[in-house]
């Protein structure tokens, strides 16, 4: 009996220190205009940082487009495979006071991102000066199935 009840405790124990934040996974940026999918986003926790990356675009306007209003190593880069946000910290429920760059304009912002809905969707805001002054975009968790899904021509994801 003690054995087992050890068992079940370390058990626990490794269980919460590998929990995966709500933040982290696969996400669906979604355009707040239009609110179709635009792209298909990593974000991970490393070192106690929070960064992201696009891993695929949604209908991009040309083939394999780069950066190229980037500045610095960005510049020319492909969109694809991008690290485009680092430095957010946890603060409470949710991660700030890191950057997030818009591939569209090369612009960087700060940023605060935060899980809402019980992490189903996220909060993403980019601000310049205070968050209350900036723009934010809810993004939806997204699958593997996400990944390589087809685009039809209105931007929707279309399964195979």
């Amino acid at each position: 009996m003690k054995k087992l009840l050890i068992a079940t405790l370390a058990a626990s124990i490794s269980q919460f220190a590998f929990a995966q934040d709500p933040a982290e996974g696969l996400w669906k940026t979604i355009n707040e205009d239009t609110g179709k999918a635009e792209s298909i986003v990593k974000i991970w926790v490393a070192e106690s940082e929070l960064k992201g990356k696009i891993v695929r675009l949604i209908n991009p306007e040309k083939e394999n487009p780069v950066c190229d209003e980037c500045e610095g190593s960005r510049k020319d880069q492909p969109i694809e495979g991008m690290e485009f946000i680092w430095g957010l910290q946890k603060d409470d429920d949710a991660w700030d006071d890191g950057e997030i760059l818009d591939p569209g304009n090369g612009k960087v912002y700060s940023a605060k991102i935060t899980p809402i809905e019980n992490g189903s969707k996220l909060d993403v805001r980019g601000y310049i000066g205070f968050a209350f002054a900036g723009r934010s975009q809810i993004w939806e968790r997204a699958t593997e199935a996400d990944l390589t899904a087809q685009p039809i021509a209105t931007g929707e994801l279309k399964s195979e």
